[in-house]
């Protein structure tokens, strides 16, 4: 019997561990994607594949190589407390709704920046960018704050906190190549929604 349990143990904690990962497997090397694809904006719109493929190796390659090699100091071995399983589940379950909205208001093709690449498009406004003009990053930091819940140490606190730096800086050169496309109707959308938390009160369109 005592047997019986330390295996399902086990096996539960390693289930969050894994979970874990993945959600940083996910998130973690958004703002490195975009650090490949912001500073060299004129470059990248007349190679748009090689875009995509360098972005892609300069980012999701790295951070799956250092999650491996930093196991051990990344995730935990013992068992979370209630309290920190519900609430790095919630805040996961949060992240995923959010894609969804974003992904329905913007679809796949922006997400991975088809309109930096083309230079066109234009600023959208719907949905849940009427509330927030950042709702991805927003969801991406629910999820790794969920994720440290789950499966967190002190160093995967410090990425965290790593991974918001670098994230502020990503969404700097994003909003400057936004102002740069759409000049002050960009100006105007920034003055009426704010970056990350939804005003109080009716959303005016």
């Amino acid at each position: 019997m005592s047997r019986s349990r330390g295996l399902n143990y086990d096996a539960r904690v390693t289930l969050l561990g894994w979970l874990a990962a993945a959600v940083l497997f996910l998130q973690l090397p958004i703002p490195l994607y975009w650090f490949v694809v912001h500073p060299q904006i004129v470059f990248w719109r007349r190679h748009r594949t090689a875009a995509y493929v360098t972005g892609l190796l300069c980012s999701w390659l790295p951070v799956t190589v250092a999650m491996i090699v930093y196991r051990r100091e990344l995730f935990r071995t013992d068992w979370p407390s209630v309290g920190e399983i519900a609430l790095g589940l919630g805040l996961i379950i949060f992240e995923g709704w959010i894609f969804v909205r974003v992904h329905r208001d913007l679809g796949g093709a922006k997400l991975v920046g088809a309109t930096e690449l083309s230079g066109g498009g234009e600023i959208e406004q719907r949905g849940v960018y009427g509330r927030i003009r950042h709702p991805r990053y927003a969801g991406s930091l629910l999820a790794i704050l969920g994720a440290c819940c789950l499966a967190a140490t002190r160093s995967m606190w410090t990425v965290a906190g790593a991974w918001l730096v670098l994230t502020l800086l990503a969404i700097s050169m994003e909003e400057r190549e936004l102002r740069a496309r759409f000049g002050a109707a960009y100006e105007n959308y920034c003055q009426r929604v704010p970056r990350f938390i939804p005003r109080q009160g009716k959303r005016r369109d």
